[in-house]
């Protein structure tokens, strides 16, 4: 199944920034106890003002201590899938890149590996006798971290992570199950959950019968963290239903659009585009109404009065 994870971690990132840094890079020890501002750099910005230099990565954030005298530091987090893709001279580059545009020194650059393989630590410029560049970064291996260490983690980051460590096969549900009751217990928010349920199951995959498994020994209503493991069953049905009567919704527009362009082909002659593009465009009740519209309408305009 083919997963679009650079998107998967910019949403988390963006989602949840305080928590991303503390879980990908635990060497800057972030404390969780300060207030901190997290601000995403929005990378069209980037884009305009570096020109044909600039190499897009994941997402950077600016973290600033307000009433503090600590220096606003910006963290660069770059996910790669495979290893073989990673280019530590583009990273180098967009550091001194954002470095320059925002003048300042204080950058952080992180890579989060989906899995494990080999790649260069560091890059060293320089001759024989003198190194002019030592650039390095922080490496977050989610392959070769040991679940078991996060299983109770209160990083919602760390435990929906879960999936993508390292961990016995025979673990697998239980592994699955702690992702879930993590996100329950920690996310609030309904819609939030919803959404990360998708994260979880895009990267563990069960089976069928590892789905048996999983309601029978997880979602009895006999605990709260089970009737939280219920409710989350209950919001990807939820969900699905929803994707459902979504899609169905979003056929029956689809098909009056196309229906209402024939006919006004038909009667009026060729379509012009931004006639099209407002038809594709419109709801179900403004399609309807220009249907009965036609039925009487003199001139093209007369259909959308």
């Amino acid at each position: 199944m083919t997963h679009s994870h650079d998107q998967n971690f910019k949403n988390l990132i963006l989602d949840y920034p305080i928590q991303a840094i503390q879980f990908f890079a635990p060497q800057e020890k972030l404390p969780s106890n300060e207030s901190i501002k997290a601000t995403p750099l929005r990378q069209e910005q980037l884009k305009e003002k570096l020109g044909a230099r600039y190499r897009e990565l994941d997402t950077p954030i600016m973290l600033e201590w307000p009433n503090s005298d600590k220096k606003a530091l910006i963290f660069l987090l770059e996910e790669e899938s495979l290893t073989a893709r990673f280019s530590i001279r583009r990273l180098a580059h967009y550091c001194l890149d954002i470095s320059e545009l925002y003048k300042t020194s204080y950058i952080v650059p992180v890579v989060i590996f989906l899995k494990g393989g080999i790649y260069p630590q560091s890059l060293k410029l320089g001759s024989e006798h003198h190194i002019f560049l030592n650039f390095h970064f922080i490496a977050c291996d989610l392959s070769t971290l040991d679940a078991n260490q996060y299983l109770e983690s209160n990083n919602l980051v760390a435990r929906l992570n879960l999936p993508l460590m390292c961990y016995n096969e025979s673990q697998k549900v239980s592994i699955y199950a702690q992702a879930i009751k993590g996100l329950m217990t920690i996310e609030p928010s309904i819609n939030q959950q919803m959404k990360y349920i998708d994260f979880i199951d895009q990267y563990i995959e069960l089976t069928t019968e590892e789905q048996k498994l999983y309601q029978d020994r997880y979602l009895a209503e006999n605990s709260e963290g089970e009737q939280s493991m219920g409710h989350a069953q209950l919001l990807r049905d939820e969900g699905i239903e929803q994707g459902m009567q979504q899609g169905m919704q979003q056929g029956m527009q689809q098909g009056e659009a196309m229906l209402l362009l024939r006919q006004i082909e038909r009667k009026f002659g060729k379509v012009p585009a931004t006639i099209q593009q407002k038809i594709q465009q419109a709801d179900t009740d403004s399609l309807l109404l220009w249907a009965d519209n036609i039925l009487v309408a003199q001139h093209l305009e007369d259909v959308f009065v």
